[in-house]
């Protein structure tokens, strides 16, 4: 279980003054060797703390091994509106999720698990991110453009994502939990990995989840076409695998609303994560059918024009 860390995570983020190096400062008293990067980003409406943290496994690339690497993104526009709005706001749920994950596997290398492959946890923090309209709920905004965001989150060795999201504010997702996306990958939506919906099953002890996508959806932000929030905008700026794990409601509930965070969905979600983290990086769970894939791509050809924002490779 990870109460513990969210509680935690929580408090530090809750706050005003909310900053990347509070965050890490509390990482650091987990593990005092934790690999942990924190550096602002700028953008022309402000700037937000990025911040970066690598958990090595026993077999990953950090140790010149070759287990897979994971990448755990927590996707937000802010976790304040303040003077808008006081305190946490909804939208914050993707960087609480991912920041007590990545707490939780520095503890537990503390006690002695590590996983085979390496995790590499982003996102970032931002107490006061402005809104903007959007129907049927207002959307949080961002200081900085997601397309600087993904181009920070995506980089490095990472060979699958899952990128964690509040998406509340729609009427396409009419559960409240979490629920998970087909795997999209160079423009296409895959169908939904099976080693996904075992994990599932097993964390949450009820029939899995899925939301809807569409190609909409899965095109860069900027482009004038409705996306229903920005979970799949990571697989815009990458060529692996990507999933989303959305946290979601029966109700349409804005971004920006405070008081509107379960912890007991985001614990669901971020064990979820965790134990897809272990059976990927050890080999034992894909995000889609490598050989498949390949056939669809002979067949159908490159659809990378999808990920782009003027519809050309």
């Amino acid at each position: 279980m990870l109460i513990k860390q969210f509680i935690e995570m929580y408090d530090i983020l809750d706050s005003s003054t909310a900053s990347g190096e509070k965050v890490k400062n509390y990482l650091l008293s987990i593990k005092h060797d934790a690999d942990v990067v924190v550096y602002p980003l700028k953008g022309e409406r402000g700037t937000t703390d990025m911040i970066r943290i690598t958990i090595p496994g026993e077999k990953g690339k950090v140790k010149g091994g070759t287990a897979s690497t994971l990448g755990i993104l927590g996707r937000l526009g802010g976790l304040g509106a303040r003077p808008e709005r006081i305190g946490f706001v909804s939208d914050g749920d993707g960087a609480l999720i991912a920041l007590s994950l990545a707490a939780k596997l520095l503890d537990m290398q503390t006690k002695g698990d590590y996983l085979e492959g390496d995790i590499v946890v982003s996102t970032h923090i931002c107490s006061n991110a402005p809104t903007r309209p959007h129907h049927p709920v207002p959307f949080m905004g961002s200081p900085v453009d997601i397309a600087q965001i993904n181009k920070e989150e995506v980089s490095g060795a990472l060979e699958a994502i899952l990128s964690v999201d509040t998406t509340k504010g729609n009427r396409i997702i009419n559960h409240r939990g979490f629920a998970i996306s087909p795997t999209v990958k160079e423009g296409y939506i895959l169908k939904v990995s099976d080693d996904l919906l075992d994990i599932m099953q097993i964390t949450t002890g009820e029939l899995p989840q899925v939301f809807a996508l569409s190609l909409q959806d899965i095109t860069p932000y900027g482009n004038d076409i409705y996306h229903l929030n920005s979970i799949l905008q990571p697989a815009t700026a990458t060529d692996v695998p990507v999933v989303g794990v959305a946290i979601t409601t029966k109700t349409a509930v804005p971004g920006c609303a405070t008081g509107a965070s379960h912890i007991t969905d985001m614990e669901e979600a971020a064990r979820f994560m965790l134990e897809t983290a272990k059976a990927y990086t050890k080999g034992d769970c894909h995000f889609y059918d490598e050989k498949e894939y390949e056939l669809i791509k002979k067949t159908y050809g490159s659809m990378k024009r999808f990920q782009t924002l003027d519809g050309k490779e």
